[in-house]
């Protein structure tokens, strides 16, 4: 929907965050928070001077604990300068902790259609939003 670039917060490169009109800084939620080599990656960026940026994830848990896993990073992206417009979570599947391995993960099935239904209801309020804003489509996903 937004065809960004993906990359992984060890390719990341001042210039491409620069030269980039939105940039959403995401990862499975691990231990409550975001991959620590995201966390990591933000605290070495520069500031963004009010550049536009939204915070996604995928969770174990239900929605009730969304707001609280977005946190730390949304704290970190303030901090820094960026304009966070918005976050989107949903649940994932996860075979990351050895017991769960044993049981086959949870959330096998996930992110299901209505999720990534709107996944891409957000990608688009998002696109909309930023197109508003600039002639320019320069997506960047880390």
């Amino acid at each position: 929907m937004l065809d960004a670039r993906i990359i992984v917060p060890g390719e990341v490169r001042n210039n491409l965050i620069s030269e980039s009109d939105l940039i959403g800084f995401g990862s499975g939620i691990y231990f409550s928070k975001h991959d620590p080599s995201l966390l990591e990656l933000v605290d070495n960026l520069p500031k963004a001077n009010g550049k536009n940026a939204f915070v996604f994830s995928t969770r174990g848990r239900n929605s009730l604990f969304e707001n609280t896993y977005h946190k730390v990073l949304k704290e970190k992206l303030a901090m820094k300068g960026y304009n966070i417009i918005g976050q989107f979570s949903c649940r994932g599947f996860s075979d990351y902790y050895k017991i769960f391995k044993l049981f086959g993960g949870v959330n096998k099935g996930h992110p299901n259609d209505q999720e990534l239904g709107k996944a891409k209801t957000f990608a688009a309020n998002l696109k909309k939003a930023v197109s508003q804003e600039t002639q320019t489509h320069n997506y960047t996903s880390l």
